[in-house]
């Protein structure tokens, strides 16, 4: 058994099952419903919440607690464990930086314990592929400090790629101009996107229509990713099963990808970028 504990955040869309059989723990964020109450991510049912956001419901994500981090660190510790936490990229959100606060002040109350954070500049299941990769290390008999300079020198490897079928939650993120929006829908226009080196989200190209949107996140696995043929990859989606479906037989079928798992967009990334959400994580050349 290892003598470290592998932690993330919710953002990192892992399944309760995935989760449980690389044993990861997880700190899960909170979204501010259309009746503002407060909803852990665990506590939200992803059916329910995409058809919330279908029906044009206001939900936002809520500030992290800098104890519940400390918390969930201290526990760990108390057991004589060591922590390394990977977390949500700090150009996305506040989320990263609350971890990493929690993990100084505790390192002065344990100077005995390796309290490692890494700024994973992943979000979404890019940051669930990116902490899958570190806990299969673990798995392996990785240490703590082979996992975290491991996670380090690659983290600039796992690939984001994304699109979205509605511009309406992009133009009320202030990601895309009204103008661009109302235009883009006219036209069908849809956007093909990326997390760059900086962990911020940007928009990188246009596609014409839906097909050709999936079209073009294929062809960035084609031509930027390492041996597809050796990779576990991952899509996420937001309640468009069927398009994340024909997506992953192609890459298995096309690149002889062995393995995509699939789940959904949560609700920290599916609040900004709505319904119809496709993405696909890979590692890379580059980002």
């Amino acid at each position: 058994m290892s003598n470290y504990v592998l932690i993330t955040d919710s953002c990192a869309d892992l399944s309760r099952e995935l989760l449980g059989s690389l044993d990861i723990q997880t700190l899960s964020l909170e979204a501010v419903m259309d009746d503002g109450s407060v909803k852990r991510n665990d506590e939200i049912d992803v059916k329910e919440f995409y058809q919330m956001l279908r029906d044009k419901k206001h939900i936002t994500t809520a500030a992290v607690n800098i104890e519940r981090f400390a918390e969930l660190f201290e526990t760990a510790l108390k057991e004589g464990k060591d922590v390394l936490y990977l977390g949500f990229s700090s150009g996305l959100s506040g989320t990263y930086n609350a971890g990493f606060v929690a993990a100084q002040d505790l390192t002065e109350k344990y100077p005995d314990r390796k309290i490692y954070t890494v700024d994973t500049l992943c979000a979404s299941l890019g940051q669930g592929l990116f902490v899958y990769l570190c806990a299969k290390m673990r798995k392996e008999g990785k240490t703590i400090d082979e996992v975290r300079d491991w996670a380090e020198a690659n983290k600039l490897h796992l690939c984001h790629w994304f699109t979205v079928d509605d511009l309406f939650f992009l133009k009320r993120g202030g990601r895309v101009s009204a103008a661009t929006a109302v235009m883009g829908t006219m036209l069908s226009i849809k956007p093909i996107m990326h997390v760059d080196n900086k962990g911020k989200l940007i928009n990188v190209q246009k596609a014409r229509g839906r097909k050709g949107s999936i079209d073009e996140l294929f062809n960035k696995v084609k031509t930027m990713s390492i041996a597809p043929e050796t990779q576990t990859m991952f899509i996420c989606h937001g309640d468009c099963l069927a398009d994340a479906e024909a997506l992953a037989e192609r890459m298995k079928k096309e690149l002889g990808v062995p393995e995509v798992i699939i789940d959904y967009t949560g609700p920290v990334i599916g609040a900004h970028s709505g319904p119809g959400t496709l993405a696909v994580f890979f590692m890379g050349t580059e980002r």
